[in-house]
């Protein structure tokens, strides 16, 4: 693996460069004063709006806003990204953060306002100022949440308690991220050091079970511990949840949170119950995983070991990036030049080094381009992360050249097609050209695990989030044994008789940061289906598809994301995208099984 010990080090070409949004500092400067400027207008506004116009006048400003914040907040974050000890980065992202509050504050009262007229009212405002048909869909599409908006006098209250609100979640981020400590372990010179969430992603991998075991023990230890205080929180925030559920008279938490996307509960239980009915390959899997590690009985801390022994696949950037646009040319041209104006454009920021925020990412500035990070390492994980990032990053450029910016942005919900549709094609394009028969099994290894994190572990959470939601709103008790009991079952359920559960396996609630933005895991699952089905008709040549889906990476927020994808072929109102994905997987355990 290439390593360098700071960024100058970097060739040049596999940093980004941050001056096409900004080429000095003063011009980010000259943006953030004019947002400030337009910040005020845009307060002026309240009680001033009185027909078409002035109403368009208070849109257009504030889009104006927005594309500059934009800007100003992506030159700042990118910077900081980059060495988290810049302290001059750090500034710019402070300064752009309270900018954020500023202009939220400034803006707070048009909501209200907008859903205390009726919409007839609106609609004559449309009709008379002709550059409010541009925002016509926006507007309108905000009337479907005046039964659920209060009164400015009840909204203003809410308000005063968001921080009361949102305090569960803050108080686990406090614990999970600043005042957690791990357990002990053993490092290589026999030595006691205590365990990082870094070492813990790799010793849990290890092919010494020993070394496995004594991480997952150390690695939980403080949730236990913490496990009634982790308990009282997660507690606390379903209830809260379900508090302003009733104030806002949703039917449910679930129905509120699937509210903003339009999508019925029926994806929702139609998503849990099709995995449910194909459990039993899960299970398979489970009991080939305790029979090729030859064990007498498998624990959690077997789950991640590496099933396919000695095999080393070293992957340099170059190699890596060359692979993916050849695994990727079923999209075609247009798609494959997108990918190669990243890497020659420098749009892709490459290298890990020291200060630099961990993870991958993709972010597009609307009116620029995107920016990826990587932490790229030269092995199989960083190419697949380099395909998916990069998957994000056409999906960004495209709407942004393809929407006007009210729609230019995607919703999360179809955001994680894009991204995996890349990664299926790699993988399958890899298996399809290798002749080595141990690296092929590693490769149809690490798409099972793949396939297992990104969709039935998801699918377990969001059955635990409905569960417990469902108790609390028939006002059942949630506490630590509660949550055990679900979550001990859950892992049961989903991962069969073949596995042994440990002490720890019950308290694996109490880690997962997403349980405090309730209903959200799921669209990983959903996303993830929705993909598998296009790549693999896109990658047996599929015409319609190919088109259909393409014209889905350049429609940003356009339509509804069901829309969108039902647009593709993919309905996922029917269990069909779940039950052909679950097929996907059935294959793959079998020939994994009969290479094994």
């Amino acid at each position: 693996m290439t390593t360098y010990s700071s960024r100058k080090e970097i060739p040049l070409e596999e940093t980004w460069n941050i001056t096409d949004i900004y080429s000095e500092e003063s011009e980010w400067q000259k943006d953030y004063e004019s947002i400030q400027s337009l910040a005020q207008e845009l307060a002026g506004f309240e009680g001033e709006i009185s027909d078409g116009q002035s109403l368009f006048q208070f849109l257009k400003k504030q889009e104006d806003l927005s594309y500059l914040f934009g800007k100003v907040y992506a030159y700042a974050m990118l910077q900081s990204d980059v060495d988290t000890r810049d302290s001059r980065a750090q500034s710019l992202l402070d300064q752009s953060k309270q900018l954020s509050v500023k202009v939220s504050s400034a803006t707070s009262f048009f909501m209200p306002f907008l859903l205390s007229l009726d919409e007839a009212t609106l609609k004559a405002y449309i009709k008379e100022e002709e550059g409010l048909q541009y925002f016509e869909e926006d507007l309108l599409e905000s009337f479907r949440y005046k039964a659920h908006v209060l009164s400015t006098e009840q909204e203003s209250l809410l308000s005063q308690l968001g921080e009361s609100l949102s305090a569960p979640s803050n108080t686990y981020n406090m614990i999970n991220n600043a005042d957690i400590e791990f357990g002990l372990v053993t490092n290589d010179n026999g030595e006691k050091v205590e365990l990082t969430r870094g070492m813990y992603a790799k010793l849990i991998e290890s092919d010494d079970r020993q070394k496995r075991k004594e991480a997952y023990k150390a690695y939980y230890k403080p949730y236990v511990q913490l496990k009634n205080t982790i308990g009282s929180t997660l507690s606390a925030a379903i209830k809260n949840n379900v508090t302003t559920t009733r104030i806002r008279q949703y039917p449910s938490a679930l129905e509120k949170a699937l509210f903003g996307d339009n999508v019925p509960k029926e994806v929702y239980h139609n998503l849990i119950q099709s995995t449910r009915d194909h459990l039993q390959t899960m299970h398979k899997y489970t009991a080939l995983r305790k029979e090729l590690l030859q064990l007498d009985e498998l624990r959690q801390y077997d789950l991640s070991a590496q099933l396919v022994k000695d095999v080393d696949m070293q992957i340099p950037y170059e190699e890596a990036f060359a692979t993916m646009c050849k695994a990727l040319a079923p999209l075609r041209e247009e798609y494959i030049s997108t990918l190669q104006s990243f890497k020659e454009h420098r749009y892709i920021d490459v290298r890990e080094t020291k200060g630099k925020r961990s993870g991958a990412y993709n972010m597009g500035v609307y009116g620029v381009h995107p920016y990826i990070l990587l932490n790229h390492r030269d092995d199989l994980d960083s190419m697949f992360t380099l395909a998916h990032e990069c998957g994000h990053g056409v999906h960004s450029k495209w709407s942004a050249q393809h929407q006007p910016q009210i729609t230019a942005g995607y919703s999360i919900f179809v955001a994680e097609v894009a991204s995996t549709v890349n990664e299926v094609l790699l993988i399958k394009y890899l298996l399809d050209h290798e002749t080595n028969e141990d690296i092929k099994r590693h490769l149809l290894n690490h798409f099972i695990d793949q396939f297992k994190g990104t969709f039935f572990t998801q699918v377990m959470f969001s059955e635990f989030e409905w569960k417990t939601h469902q108790l609390a709103e028939e006002g059942k008790t949630l506490n630590t044994e509660v949550f055990n009991g679900i979550y001990e079952q859950l892992f049961k359920d989903y991962h069969g008789e073949s596995l042994v559960l440990d002490e720890e396996v019950k308290y694996g609630w109490s880690r997962i940061p997403h349980f405090y933005r309730p209903f959200y895991v799921y669209k990983y699952a959903t996303g993830y289906a929705s993909a598998i089905q296009l790549a693999t008709k896109i990658y047996n040549g599929d015409e319609e598809t190919l088109k259909t889906y393409l014209e889905f990476l350049k429609s940003g927020s356009s339509e509804f994301p069901l829309d969108l994808l039902k647009n593709t072929g993919v309905d996922l109102t029917t269990s069909k995208p779940i039950d052909e994905a679950l097929q996907t997987f059935e294959e793959l355990v079998e020939e994994f099984a009969s290479l094994s």
